[in-house]
């Protein structure tokens, strides 16, 4: 798409990676984790093997009242980005990021953070409100969403990013800080697949 082509060009940059991860295997509902040879960039391809991760639900952080979850993004690819406050990259990452989202919502992408390991809630809502983001984040600071999400997902590697496809399967995992110029082309290929029918899945 002609959109994604000028954001890229718009948003390139040099941007160092915050972890290079490990070997890790975990699963949650039909997704098996795999990063062979300690890879960060992970593509799960062709789409019918791709797996769905677990439930992935929790308080929204700027609001304690209400719930977040994936399944409210029912239908678009979603991209769920797993940060803290804390997290030195995380503060470069999340302005990049809210870029993309603006360039692409309208497109049918949604975002969705998930905070970690943030015990003072307030100085993670000021990180939020501080870098102008506008896409909703899950207060996790136990990490027990994410590890209902992905079992033994590697919960070291802050910040990392997967790509959900429309059919609410993984596509993509980023065990590193992502670039627009990562993301953009990710999202132009699974957002170009075919969208799922009414009925079951």
């Amino acid at each position: 798409m002609r959109w994604l082509v000028m954001v890229v060009t718009a948003l390139a940059g040099l941007v160092s990676g915050c972890s290079t991860g490990a070997d890790a295997v975990a699963q949650g509902g039909t997704f098996e984790f795999v990063a062979p040879g300690g890879k960060t960039d992970i593509f799960y391809d062709p789409p019918e093997r791709r797996g769905r991760p677990g439930p992935l639900a929790g308080p929204d952080l700027m609001d304690p009242a209400r719930t977040r979850s994936l399944s409210d993004f029912s239908g678009d690819v979603v991209v769920v980005n797993i940060w803290g406050q804390w997290c030195g990259p995380c503060r470069t990452e999340i302005g990049r990021l809210q870029q993309v989202y603006d360039a692409t919502r309208a497109a049918g992408v949604s975002f969705l953070g998930i905070n970690v390991r943030d015990t003072n809630r307030q100085a993670a809502q000021d990180f939020v409100e501080d870098r102008h983001a506008t896409f909703p984040s899950i207060y996790d600071p136990a990490m027990r969403t994410l590890i209902a999400f992905g079992g033994k997902y590697p919960t070291s590697v802050i910040p990392s990013t997967l790509v959900v496809d429309r059919r609410q399967r993984v596509a993509a995992v980023f065990l590193r800080e992502v670039l627009p110029e990562d993301l953009l082309p990710v999202l132009q290929r699974v957002g170009a697949e075919q969208r799922p029918q009414p009925g079951p899945p």
